[in-house]
């Protein structure tokens, strides 16, 4: 069985904090908010921003997916398709009742 040593896993921490740190930019909140067009424009192109507070991170932020978003169809699309009988106001039947209301096992 292999067994890491705590050098192995200092390198791997520090990859990944290399690599963390290097394909996300980071930023006070300041600097965002003073150039927040130019970094929308780059979180549009598909970068990651990580905004921070006193140098501490706070937030992600990226891009919504560009995916169409379905428009719900209009109200009222149905009309007329669809019947609903007299029938299906009336009372349930005692039976169907008690098994709606969890009274008794079918």
């Amino acid at each position: 069985m292999y067994r890491k040593s705590r050098r192995d896993v200092k390198r791997i921490d520090l990859v990944q904090l290399l690599v963390h740190n290097m394909v996300m930019i980071r930023l006070n909140v300041h600097e965002a908010k003073t150039h927040l067009s130019k970094y929308l424009d780059k979180v549009a192109k598909g970068e990651t921003l990580i905004l921070c507070k006193r140098n501490v991170p706070i937030a992600e932020v990226h891009a919504l997916g560009t995916g169409s978003r379905k428009r719900r169809p209009p109200f009222g699309i149905a009309r007329n398709e669809i019947v609903i009988h007299d029938s299906f106001f009336d009372p349930l039947p005692d039976d169907e009742l008690d098994l709606f209301e969890g009274k008794r096992k079918s």
